[in-house]
């Protein structure tokens, strides 16, 4: 489906008065006709007036305003016929009806957060509330935010993931006409490519993982890499929704964590390697010390120390650096042997 552009379209003023200026002509018509109906071109002057008196509302009909970075897509007895784009006051074939299957949909979007829209108008009918649809297209950049998903990552491990994607209408015959609803569409992709992307990725660096796809093991990972993440994700949703005439500005990914099941798991596990890592920085600080200690001594000539007070001394040393308390000194005013 190609986008017809409306261009020629936007003399509805013209159309308005010149309607206006034909409805005042036939209502002086009719009367004049039914001041002198006896005459015969008088009572011609009236049925003909009276005629377009009755007629004269359907070119008003044809009449559209649209507001900047609005659409409208016509069809004339079910064919399409083009696309009006852009702010103005336009005319068309009265008969010409708009279609937006999506006009209805409320998605966890901008233009859709609320059930009270923007595409939907309430008026009055004998008592009953009647909801008119807006079926203008909006060409703004909006923001979808769908819910959470959870995913397993490429370890097995349970996440929750969400992301919000920016998106626009770049083509408004494809959105309308190759997909049911470009809405639930793009809603339905995103949620797939969401889960392609996310498992191939850990939740954390691991060792042995190939996120690339090349064959070799990266250090790849959902929270550690959630720029690469998101962009993955934006390239997949954008192959899946270019049938629909969707454009996707950007995808973020805005909420991260692990599942409620396996979350208490793996903050003990995380606390753990925390822990592990900082006895192994004090531990190797510990052994710089000491070395440093003991060749200042052997340097400076301050201490002649054999194999066994070395090894005490070493001992004394690793147990004051690493501690995790403060040591309690002790005189020895003895000998060590």
């Amino acid at each position: 489906m190609k986008e017809i552009i409306l261009s020629r379209k936007n003399n509805g003023m013209a159309v308005l008065l010149l309607n206006l200026l034909v409805l005042a002509v036939a209502i002086a018509g009719v009367v004049l006709g039914a001041i002198e109906l006896e005459n015969g071109d008088a009572a011609l002057l009236f049925v003909v007036s009276l005629a377009v008196l009755c007629l004269g509302w359907i070119p008003l009909i044809g009449l559209r305003v649209l507001k900047p970075q609005e659409a409208l897509v016509l069809t004339l007895f079910g064919k399409y016929i083009g696309t009006l784009k852009g702010d103005g006051f336009y005319w068309v074939n009265p008969f010409c009806t708009s279609v937006n299957p999506a006009a209805k949909t409320r998605l966890n979007q901008s233009g859709d957060v609320s059930s009270n829209g923007s595409h939907l108008m309430q008026v009055s009918v004998n008592g009953e509330n009647v909801e008119l649809v807006n079926n203008k297209i909006s060409l703004k950049i909006m923001t979808l935010s769908n819910n959470r998903q959870k995913i397993n990552d490429c370890l097995g491990n349970p996440v929750e993931i969400g992301i919000a994607v920016t998106w626009r209408i770049v083509d408004t015959a494809k959105a309308v006409f190759n997909v049911d609803n470009y809405k639930e569409f793009l809603s339905l992709q995103c949620d797939s490519a969401l889960r392609n992307i996310v498992r191939l990725y850990p939740y954390d660096v691991s060792p042995n993982v190939d996120t690339t796809g090349d064959g070799i093991a990266d250090e790849g990972s959902l929270r550690g890499s959630s720029e690469v993440v998101a962009a993955r994700i934006r390239d997949e949703i954008q192959q899946r929704v270019d049938e629909a005439g969707i454009e996707i500005v950007e995808a973020r990914i805005t909420y991260l964590a692990y599942a409620t099941e396996i979350a208490a798991v793996m903050l003990q596990r995380q606390q753990a390697s925390a822990i592990i890592d900082a006895r192994k920085m004090i531990v190797d600080g510990a052994v710089g010390m000491v070395e440093m200690a003991l060749d200042r001594l052997s340097q400076n000539g301050v201490v002649e120390l054999d194999e066994e007070r070395k090894a005490a001394m070493v001992s004394n040393l690793l147990v004051v650096l690493c501690g995790n308390r403060d040591a309690q000194p002790v005189v020895n005013s003895g000998s060590l042997y």
